[in-house]
C-alpha cells in the first residue's frame, strides 16, 4: 500500500464537478489540478470545450447539461467508482469498457479508474487492468504511481490477474522500469500458467523495442519459451523470435520437430507466425527437392544427341557426373513439416490457408504443390479483401505453376458484381491460365466481358487479348480480327485501347496486315485519346512503305492540328516528318520543314529539342556532321517486337502472402526468403535425446498411430515420390490407400511414409527391419490384400517361348473378394470380372493376369537400336490397377536381345506435370539373353494426355523415355440405364456438348462393327438404348470421375451424328477426334 496515499491525495484535489464561472462573468473560470492540469495549464478534460459550452455546463438545468455534455456523464462513472459497492464499480467499469471498444476518449477517467486497481472483486479488476492497458502508455506519470500495486499482482493467485498485470507494466512506456520490466518477464517465463507464460512472450518485444540493449537477456527467455510443450505459449514466443532475433535460427533447430507437431493444434494467428518462421527456416536447412530438374533437361538432350566419342570419355568426369546426377533424397524433417502443414489447407482461416499455400509453393517438390489450388479456390468465395490478397498470389503461381490452376479455370470467371481490382486480377490469372486447349473458351469470355459498363475493365480486357494473341501464335489472326472490329465501336476508350493493342500485334507481322493499318489511318481524324493517335501514328511512320500513299496525307492533316495536339502526338508527328522525308522527300520535303518550324517555336522544351535533333540529322547541311549518312539507319532500323509480359513475371522474389509481394516493393520489417543451401547443413541439429523412461510409451503412441492414422493425407500427394523422398531406403513402392470411413475420404500414402512417420515419431535408434517385424503381427490382415494387389501388379519372367517361370512367394497369395462399388465399372476383361465374383479365397493365377499383347494395340517405349539391344513396349489393358481405381494400369514387356545379362531393371526420377503421379513397378534383378520380362506399372494422368517422362535405368545405362496415352485410355466404362444417360446428359449441355457430323464408310454400318470401332478408341460401356439408329456409350475419367456420354445418331444414308457430352471439353474435343478417324478406318 505504498503508492496508494499519494495516489488518493492526487485525487482528492480532482475538481467535483465542472467550474462555475462568476455571475455575469463571460468566461469560464480556469480549473487548476496538479494531475490532470495541461501544458497550457487548461485541464485536460475540458481542453476540448468552448466558453459557451462551459456555460451550459454550469447552467441551473441538469436536462441541458446531460444532453449537451459527456462531462458530466463522466462525474457520474466517477461517483459510481468511489462508492463502496462492487455492483457499481463493476457496472461503471463496464461502461468505461463499452465506450473505448465504440471509440469514444476515456483518458480523462484514469485517476478515478487507476484507484480501484487495488479493489478485491476479482471482475472489477479484470476490467480495471483492461482500461489501465489502453491508457498507460498515454498517462505514464499516474500509471507509475501504482506501479507496486502491478508488481503484487504478478503474484496474485489468478492468473488472469498475474497476466494482466504483467499486460499493464508492459505498457508503460518509460526507460525507468526497464529492469522491473525484466525482472517480471523473467519470473512469468516461469510460471506455472501458460496464459500467463503467453503474456511474457508477448511483453518480450515490448521490451526490446524501448530497450535495444536488453537483446541478450531477452534471448535467454525466449530460448526457454520456445523449449515450452503447450499450445497456448508456441504462436507468441515464436513471434517474440521474429521481432527480437529472427537471426538466431541455432534456437530453432531443437524446437523444430516439436513445433511442426504442434502446428495443427496452436491458434490460428500463431500458425501463421510458425509456418512464415519454419519456411524461412527450411530454406536455410534443406536441399531444394527441385534441384535436378534442370540437370535432368540438360541430361535428357546429351542422351539423345550423344555420339561414341563422349562415351569414351576419361572416368573421372563420368564419376563427376555420375556424382552431380545423384538422385535427390528428401530429408525426413522436410517431409515432417510438409506433412504437419497439409491438413491446415482446410482451416477456416484465410490467413492459415494462405500461410500453408506459399510454404507449399517455396518447399515442396513441383509433383505435390498442386494441393493448394483447391483450397486457394474456395477462398474465392470469401469476402473481396480476401479475394484480392488471394488472386495477387494465385496470379504469381499461375505464371511458373499454370497446371495447377488449369482445373479451375471456371472458378475465375468474372461476376458483374466484383470490384474492378478483382476483376483485372482475374483476367490476369486467365490470362496467365491460356493454351492452345482452352484458349477458344477464353476468348468467348472476353467477348462477353468487353461489352461491360466498367471502362477500366474492358481497357484491361483488350490488353488481355492482346497478351493471350502474343503468347499463343494460333489464335493471333483472330485476335487481331476481333480488335480491329472494336475500332467500329462507339466508345472512344475502347477504340484506343484497341489501337495501343494492335500496334504492338502489328509489329510481328506488318507485311501481312497493311490493310489494318490503312483502316487505322483513316481513324485520326475521329480518335481524340492522345495515346492511341500517337499509336497510330508510329505504325504509320514506322511501316510508311507499306502504305505509300496514304501517309503523305495523314501528315498534311496532323501538320494542320500540330499546334492543339498534347506532348506525345506532336513528338510522333515529327518521327513521322522524318520518316517521310528519308523515304518519301519529293512528297514530303515542304510538309517536314513545316513541322519542324512549328516545333522549334514549341513552349515544351522536348519538342524543341527533339526538331532541332532531327532538322541537323535528316537535312543535310554544310555544318551537319557524319551522322547524316546514317540517318535512315537510325529511323528506319528493325525494331524488335515488344513482349507483352505479366506484370506479376518478378514477384516470386519476394516471399508470398507478404506485404511487400502484395505492393511490389519492400515493406519495412520485411525479412528476405534465403536461396537454398548447395549443401545440406547436419541433419543431427535436430535431433533430440529423449529421456529411457519415455521409450517404451512413444512406441505404444507409435503403434496405435500406425493402426489409427489421424490426419491421413489426401489425394493428390503421390505416393512414389515420397517414397523416394523419404529417407527409408529399399522400402516396398506400394501406394495402397488405407480407407478411413467411407471411400470418398481414401487418402494413398507409400509405405515408406508410414516407416518414416514411426521413425519420426519414436526415438529413431530402432532399425528397419526391427520395425517391420513388430507391424507385421498387427497389421497382418491388412497387409495380405496389399501384397496380393501388389502381386497382380508385380513382373512375371517368361522364358524365350513365353512359358511362366516360378512365381515369386509374395504373388502367390490370395487376395480376398475385392469390394463391388456402387457405380460398377465394366471391364473388358472376362477374366477380372470372374474374379471379383469368386466365392473363394482362390484367385486365378498370375501367368493367365499376364498382359496379352497381341489382343490389345501396343505403343514403342524404347527401340532395340536405341536401347542398346533392351527392346520395350507397353499397351493400356484396360484393366483397374491393384490398390488405385485412379491410376491407368500400363503393361510394360521388356526383351534383352543382346548377349549380356541385364541387371538392376528399374523406373528413376519421374518427371511429371502437377497432379500427375507415378507407381513404379518392382526392380527386376536379372534380366537373361533373350529372355521377356512383363510388368506392370500405374500412372495417374490427372484427367490430361500429357506424357508422363521418366528415366528406365539398367546397371549400366539410363535410358529418357516418355508414355503418352490416348485420350480414350483415359476414362473407364460406367454401366448406367437409358433413364440415368439421359438425366446426366441433360446436365452437360451448352459449352460441355461437341457435336460432330460424320459420313459411314461400308465396312462400318453394322451394329457390330460400330461398337468394335468405339470401344477401340475408348474404353466406354455401352449403354442399352431403345432406338434402332442411335448408340449410347458412358465412362468416367480415372481422375475426376467426370462422366464422359457419347451418342452416335445414324441418319439418311451414310450420315451419322456424333454426339460427345462431358465436363472436361478438352477431353471431349479429342474424344470426337479419336471416334471418328476410328469410325473413317
Amino acid at each position: 500500500m505504498l503508492s496508494l496515499p499519494p495516489v488518493q491525495k492526487l485525487l482528492r484535489q480532482l475538481p467535483a464537478g465542472p467550474a462555475k464561472p462568476p455571475v455575469g462573468g463571460d468566461t469560464a473560470e480556469e480549473v487548476t489540478s496538479p494531475v490532470l492540469a495541461t501544458e497550457a495549464g487548461q485541464p485536460a478534460c475540458y481542453s476540448a470545450l468552448q466558453v459557451d459550452e462551459l456555460r451550459l455546463l454550469a447552467g441551473p438545468k441538469p436536462a441541458v447539461a446531460t444532453s449537451t455534455g459527456p462531462s458530466l456523464r463522466h462525474d457520474d462513472l466517477k461517483e459510481m467508482l468511489d462508492s463502496n459497492k462492487d455492483s457499481l464499480k463493476l457496472e461503471a467499469m463496464k461502461r468505461i469498457v463499452a465506450m473505448i471498444a465504440r471509440g469514444k476518449n476515456a483518458s480523462d477517467l484514469f485517476p478515478a479508474v487507476v484507484k480501484n486497481v487495488a479493489c478485491k472483486n476479482i471482475e472489477v479488476k479484470k476490467l480495471v487492468y483492461v482500461y489501465l492497458v489502453r491508457y498507460a502508455e498515454e498517462q505514464q506519470d499516474l500509471a507509475l504511481l501504482s506501479i507496486s500495486t502491478f508488481q503484487r499482482g504478478l503474484k496474485d493467485p489468478n492468473q488472469l490477474i498475474r497476466a494482466s498485470a504483467l499486460r499493464v507494466l508492459s505498457s508503460i512506456r518509460v526507460p525507468i522500469i526497464v529492469p522491473i520490466m525484466m525482472l517480471a518477464i523473467k519470473e512469468a517465463a516461469s510460471d506455472m500458467s501458460p496464459y500467463v507464460r503467453k503474456t511474457a512472450a508477448h511483453a518480450i518485444p515490448k521490451l526490446y523495442s524501448l530497450d535495444s540493449d536488453q537483446k541478450d537477456q531477452l534471448i535467454e527467455v525466449i530460448e526457454k519459451l520456445l523449449a515450452d510443450k503447450t499450445t497456448l505459449v508456441a504462436g507468441s514466443v515464436v513471434m517474440a523470435f521474429e521481432e527480437v532475433c529472427p537471426e538466431r535460427i541455432d534456437l530453432i533447430h531443437k524446437n523444430y520437430r516439436k513445433l511442426c507437431n504442434l502446428l495443427i493444434d496452436v491458434e490460428e494467428w500463431g500458425q501463421v507466425v510458425i509456418i512464415n518462421m519454419l519456411t524461412r527456416y527450411a530454406r536455410t536447412q534443406f536441399l531444394s527437392p527441385n534441384q535436378n530438374e534442370s540437370l535432368l533437361e540438360e541430361s535428357a538432350e546429351k542422351a539423345f544427341y550423344g555420339s561414341e566419342e563422349e562415351d569414351t570419355k576419361e572416368p573421372k568426369a563420368e564419376a563427376a557426373s555420375l556424382a552431380k546426377r545423384k538422385p535427390y533424397v528428401m530429408d525426413p524433417d522436410h517431409r515432417l513439416l510438409l506433412r504437419n502443414t497439409k491438413p491446415l489447407l482446410q482451416s477456416r482461416n484465410a490467413a492459415v490457408v494462405m500461410a500453408v499455400a506459399q510454404l507449399y509453393f517455396h518447399l515442396a517438390p513441383k509433383a505435390e504443390v498442386g494441393v493448394i489450388a483447391k483450397a486457394l479456390v474456395r477462398l474465392l468465395r470469401s469476402h473481396s479483401e480476401v479475394q484480392y490478397v488471394v488472386l495477387q498470389n494465385v496470379a504469381t503461381m499461375s505464371i511458373k505453376r499454370r497446371g495447377m490452376f488449369e482445373p479451375y479455370l471456371k472458378s475465375f470467371y468474372i461476376r458483374s458484381t466484383d470490384p474492378t481490382q478483382i476483376k483485372i486480377l482475374k483476367l490476369e490469372v486467365l490470362t496467365n491460365l491460356a493454351n492452345e486447349t482452352n484458349i477458344s473458351t477464353i476468348l468467348r469470355e472476353f467477348q462477353t466481358y468487353i461489352r461491360s459498363m466498367d471502362k477500366d475493365f474492358v481497357a484491361a480486357t483488350i490488353q488481355a487479348i492482346g497478351r493471350c494473341a502474343t503468347n499463343i501464335g494460333k489464335v493471333r489472326d483472330t485476335c487481331l480480327n476481333g480488335l480491329v472490329q472494336l475500332l467500329s465501336n462507339r466508345d472512344e476508350l475502347v477504340v484506343a485501347e484497341s489501337v495501343v493493342v494492335i500496334k504492338k500485334l502489328l509489329q510481328m507481322q506488318p507485311a501481312q496486315h497493311s490493310e489494318i493499318i490503312k483502316h487505322m489511318a483513316k481513324l485520326t481524324d475521329n480518335i481524340q485519346v492522345p495515346m492511341a493517335r500517337a499509336s497510330i501514328l508510329w505504325l504509320i511512320g514506322e511501316y510508311c512503305e507499306h502504305v505509300p500513299k496514304i501517309a503523305p496525307d495523314v501528315l498534311r492533316k496532323m501538320a494542320k492540328s500540330f499546334t492543339n495536339e498534347e506532348d506525345i502526338v506532336k513528338l510522333q508527328v515529327i518521327n513521322l516528318a522524318a520518316k517521310l522525308y528519308l523515304t518519301n522527300s519529293k512528297q514530303s520535303k515542304l510538309l517536314t520543314q513545316y513541322v519542324l518550324n512549328l516545333a522549334k517555336y514549341d513552349q515544351n522544351y522536348d519538342i524543341r529539342d527533339r526538331a532541332r535533333f532531327i532538322r541537323q540529322l535528316i537535312v543535310p547541311t554544310e555544318k551537319s556532321g557524319a551522322l547524316n549518312k546514317y540517318a535512315k539507319k537510325l529511323f528506319l532500323a528493325q525494331k524488335p517486337a515488344p513482349i507483352l509480359e505479366s506484370s506479376f513475371k518478378d514477384r516470386d522474389h519476394f516471399q508470398l502472402g507478404s506485404l511487400s509481394h502484395l505492393l511490389n516493393a519492400k515493406a519495412v520489417g520485411y525479412q528476405e526468403l534465403p536461396d537454398w543451401p548447395d549443401e545440406a547443413p547436419d541433419p543431427s541439429v535436430r535431433n533430440v535425446e529423449v529421456p529411457e523412461w519415455t521409450k517404451c510409451t512413444s512406441r505404444e503412441k507409435r503403434k496405435e498411430k500406425a493402426e489409427k492414422p489421424f490426419y491421413s493425407d489426401s489425394d493428390g500427394e503421390s505416393g512414389p515420390t515420397e517414397s523416394a523422398d523419404s529417407a527409408v531406403p529399399h522400402a516396398e513402392p506400394e501406394s495402397v490407400s488405407e480407407e478411413s470411413g467411407s471411400s470418398s475420404s481414401s487418402s494413398s500414402s507409400s509405405g515408406s511414409e508410414e516407416e518414416e512417420e514411426e521413425e519420426e515419431e519414436g526415438s529413431g535408434e530402432q532399425s528397419e527391419d526391427k520395425e517391420e517385424e513388430e507391424k507385421r503381427p498387427k497389421r497382418k490382415d491388412k497387409e495380405g490384400s496389399r501384397k496380393a494387389a501388389m502381386g497382380s501388379a508385380g513382373r512375371y519372367p517368361l522364358g524365350k517361348r513365353g512359358a511362366p517361370a516360378e512365381p515369386l512367394p509374395a504373388l502367390i497369395t490370395p487376395p480376398p473378394p475385392q469390394p463391388i462399388p456402387s457405380s460398377s465399372i465394366i471391364s473388358t476383361s472376362l477374366v477380372t470380372d470372374l474374379e471379383g465374383l469368386t466365392l473363394t479365397d482362390t484367385s486365378l493365377t498370375p501367368a493367365l493376369l499376364s498382359p496379352a499383347f497381341g489382343a490389345v494395340r501396343t505403343y514403342e517405349l524404347l527401340h532395340r537400336m536405341a536401347g542398346e539391344g533392351l527392346s520395350v513396349e507397353y499397351c493400356f489393358s484396360r484393366r483397374p490397377f491393384p490398390g488405385d481405381p485412379h491410376m491407368v494400369a500400363v503393361h510394360i514387356q521388356i526383351s534383352n536381345n543382346t548377349d549380356a545379362e541385364v541387371k538392376s531393371l528399374r523406373v528413376s526420377e519421374p518427371k511429371l506435370l502437377s497432379g500427375m503421379r507415378i507407381q513404379e513397378f518392382p526392380e527386376i534383378e536379372r534380366l537373361a539373353p533373350g529372355d521377356t520380362a512383363n510388368v506392370v506399372m500405374g500412372i495417374d494422368f490427372c484427367d490430361s494426355t500429357q506424357a508422363a517422362n521418366f528415366q528406365l535405368c539398367t546397371h549400366t545405362r539410363h535410358f529418357y523415355v516418355s508414355i503418352q496415352p490416348p485420350v480414350g485410355e483415359l476414362m473407364a466404362p460406367v454401366f448406367m440405364s437409358e433413364n440415368e444417360f439421359k438425366k446426366e446428359q441433360g446436365k452437360l449441355t451448352g459449352m460441355s456438348e461437341i457435336t460432330e457430323k460424320l459420313t459411314l464408310p461400308e465396312k462400318c454400318r453394322s451394329d457390330h462393327a460400330i461398337v468394335q470401332q468405339v470401344t477401340s478408341a475408348a474404353n466406354v460401356g455401352r449403354v442399352p438404348c431403345g432406338a434402332d439408329n442411335e448408340y449410347r456409350f458412358a465412362a468416367k475419367t480415372m481422375t475426376s470421375g467426370s462422366l464422359v456420354l457419347i451418342t452416335l445418331e445414324q441418319r439418311e444414308g451414310a450420315v451419322a451424328q456424333l454426339t460427345v457430352n462431358s465436363e472436361k471439353m478438352v477431353i471431349g474435343t479429342m474424344l470426337v477426334k479419336d471416334i471418328i478417324q476410328a469410325l473413317a478406318q
